[in-house]
């Protein structure tokens, strides 16, 4: 890979990773939710997770999509299922009561787990592979899914503390949850590129 490919791919990296999308849009409402140190695992379920995908979706997960299209509508389908899911929970997140930590942040394995059906992710990943490790040779491939990693967890992060500082204004329950309506409705918004692309 040449220097200027390589540069491509890391400004490619960091526009698709710090841009809104559900990952960013959920650790954001975790940052203001749960705090920068309790999101930490699902940060880096994000990061670690979305490389570990890239690796594998280059090694040979885009081929079954080319031979089996099939699968991709089934997995467009599973995704914006399991999207409404979650905006649904983020919605009806109740606030703590006085003194009390309500709820969990979503764990590391869940956080890397959500990378297989975030249509963004795959949408990042496909890209990635197609344009960057076209010859999909396993140098080129480990490439990629490094620089990813080494991306995209700093620019992730930026979205938790942008949660974190907002809890500043989000100290009122009927606040915390207009904010979370509206984390939900962001996160349903973000459906609209895979439904009407």
């Amino acid at each position: 890979m040449t220097q200027d490919i390589l540069i491509a791919l890391m400004g490619f990296a960091l526009v698709t990773s710090i841009t809104p999308g559900p990952n960013n849009l959920m650790l954001m409402a975790s940052g203001a939710n749960f705090g920068f140190r309790r999101t930490i695992p699902h940060m880096l379920g994000v990061g670690i997770g979305f490389a570990l995908m890239v690796a594998l979706v280059g090694l040979g997960l885009v081929g079954v999509f080319e031979r089996v299209p099939l699968a991709y509508d089934l997995l467009k389908a599973l995704s914006v299922a399991y999207l409404l899911f979650l905006a649904w929970k983020i919605a009806n997140a109740a606030p703590p009561a006085e003194g009390q930590a309500e709820g969990v942040p979503i764990t590391f394995l869940q956080a890397a787990a959500f990378q297989w059906v975030n249509p963004k992710a795959w949408a990042m990943a496909l890209t990635a592979v197609t344009v960057y490790a076209p010859d999909r040779t396993l140098m080129a491939i480990l490439l990629v899914a490094a620089v990813f990693g080494a991306v995209n967890l700093p620019a992730v992060s930026s979205w938790t503390v942008l949660g974190q500082q907002m809890r500043r204004v989000l100290t009122n329950p009927a606040r915390l949850r207009a904010f979370n309506a509206l984390m939900a409705a962001l996160l349903i918004a973000t459906l609209y590129p895979v439904l009407w692309p």
